[in-house]
């Protein structure tokens, strides 16, 4: 069994959080980033119209690949940060300038498919960086 003191849990956190961004549905990813981001702001992460959003939630629809893609992707950041920042401070994060990004919000580089990016943008974040 390994040493509890060696075990680093911002990597439990990243597996906690990949986890649940593939373990849920698209309509509960949906409704949650909906409730978090916004109607708007999810809208533009996915390049999609609201209404879309609407019926990917209520299940009557679902998201192309691409899109449950990028969706997926916002969910495991959101996962991310959820357990140490509140929920407006996450859709803030998601909204503003970051240095890390080159200025741009982590919100426009989703939308540019840049995972891995706002995935480390994240993990500085919530390690205070």
């Amino acid at each position: 069994m390994p040493d509890q003191n060696l075990i680093d849990p911002h990597a439990l956190s990243r597996t906690k959080a990949h986890n649940r961004s593939v373990q849920l549905s698209t309509e509960d990813i949906t409704s949650e980033l909906v409730r978090v981001l916004g109607r708007q702001l999810l809208a533009f992460i996915v390049g999609k119209d609201p209404k879309s959003l609407s019926r990917w939630a209520a299940g009557t629809h679902s998201p192309k690949d691409r899109e449950e893609k990028i969706l997926r992707n916002a969910y495991q950041v959101f996962a991310l940060l959820d357990p140490v920042e509140s929920d407006h401070t996450i859709r803030a994060w998601f909204m503003g300038m970051n240095p890390q990004l080159d200025d741009e919000s982590p919100a426009e580089a989703l939308s540019e498919e840049r995972f891995r990016d706002v995935a480390t943008a994240a993990r500085s974040f919530v390690n205070g960086g």
